[in-house]
Parts: C-alpha cells; structure tokens; sequence
C-alpha cells in the first residue's frame, strides 16, 4: 500500500528561505491594515487572531470575519482591489507574513502546491460567506451564535470541547450576528444552562453538542 501523502505545509513554504517576504508582529487592537489602505500584497497568519471589520459610508462598522493561524488576509491584491476593502485589527498578539503582491502572483503561477493549497483556502472562505448570508437571511440569532461559537472554537478539528478567545466580547459577538449585546447575553446563559458552553478562568468552553442548537428546526 502507498505511503500516504502529507498535506501540504504553508507555512513552511512561506517561511523557507529565498522567499521575499517579512515577518510582521502587532500587539492586542493594533491595525493591521485600515479600509481605504493601499492594495499591495497578501498576507498569511502565522500566530494570534485578526478581526476584519468594515465602515458603511454612513459610519456603521460590522464585524464580517474572525481569522485563525492558518488563514490568508488581503486577497484582494490579487483581484486587483487599489486599495483595502475592509479593515484589519489583532484580537490577540499576533505575527504575520507579509508577501508582496507581485511575489505571491509568482509563487501561485509556479507552485502548484502552494496554488492548490491557496485555491482551496478561496474556495473555502467563499464557501463560507455563502453559508453566512444564508443564515443572515434564514436562522433565528439564536442559531446564528451558536454557530457562529462552533465556527470560532473550529469545530469539526476534533470532537473535544474547545475554548473561544476570552477577547471575544459579547458586543462583538453581537455585530457578527446581527443582533444585540442583551440578545447574546440571553443566549449564552442559556446555552451555559444547557450544558453547551462553560465559563472558567481560560475562557469560554464551546461544546461540540451546541450544533444541535444550529441543525434542530
């Protein structure tokens, strides 16, 4: 029987050398990039979480994302975006890899596992605003928590409870689902009660069974 194929590391790829990028460190609240900032290259999360927000022309800010190790950020380089769409703020201490727009045109061009691994992060996070406006559209704000806790503690890595980032704050919480800061509170006393979630001093504790709150019509 063949050997089975490691996945393709990233950041590995990403932090070999040769490449031309920098390693860029940011405090909690800092801002990464701001809505209006020039377009000019991506960026890959190597430690921490960023908070992308966006600014309505009348001054209303919503939350439209919560990014983990792992992900891309500034995509819209790519696409040929002049400046950044949306703004990019650390919840946490966090380090990223800068690579310049040209230089990530390149790497997608002649790395086809890089391109693979790239292409599949897009599909995914196109995947995933689908499936948020449908439950924008769709689902109680009860169920938009829920799963919006379960999405956060990346659920479906391992079918052990896991923890939220304390720096998630219920008035976040809140413009992520469209709702209001009460509403939350209400709702994750409940879940609290049912067992769903927990609260000590590390944090929030999400359990896997809170899905029954997002699948039960």
């Amino acid at each position: 029987m063949p050997a089975r194929k490691k996945p393709f590391d990233a950041r590995a790829f990403l932090e070999a050398p040769g490449l031309k990028k920098r390693v860029a460190t940011y405090a909690r609240a800092d801002t990464i990039f701001a809505q209006g900032d020039p377009c000019d290259s991506v960026m890959y999360l190597r430690t921490g979480g960023i908070q992308l927000t966006v600014v309505s022309r009348t001054g209303r800010e919503a939350v439209i994302a919560t990014l983990s190790p792992g992900d891309f950020l500034g995509e819209g380089a790519l696409a040929g975006h002049p400046v950044r769409l949306e703004t990019a703020r650390a919840t946490m201490p966090t380090e990223v890899l800068v690579v310049p727009k040209r230089q990530m045109i390149r790497l997608l061009h002649n790395q086809h596992a890089f391109s693979d691994r790239f292409i599949a992060h897009m599909l995914l996070r196109n995947a995933r605003l689908e499936a948020d406006l449908v439950d924008q559209l769709f689902n109680s704000s009860e169920k938009r928590l829920a799963r919006t806790l379960l999405l956060l503690a990346r659920f479906g890595k391992n079918d052990k409870p896991q923890r939220v980032l304390p720096s998630v704050s219920q008035e976040t919480l809140a413009d992520m689902i469209g709702t209001t800061r009460s509403r939350v509170n209400f709702f994750l006393n409940k879940f609290r009660k049912l067992g769903f979630i927990g609260y000590d001093a590390g944090g929030l504790t999400i359990n896997p069974a809170l899905l029954s709150v997002v699948v039960h019509d």
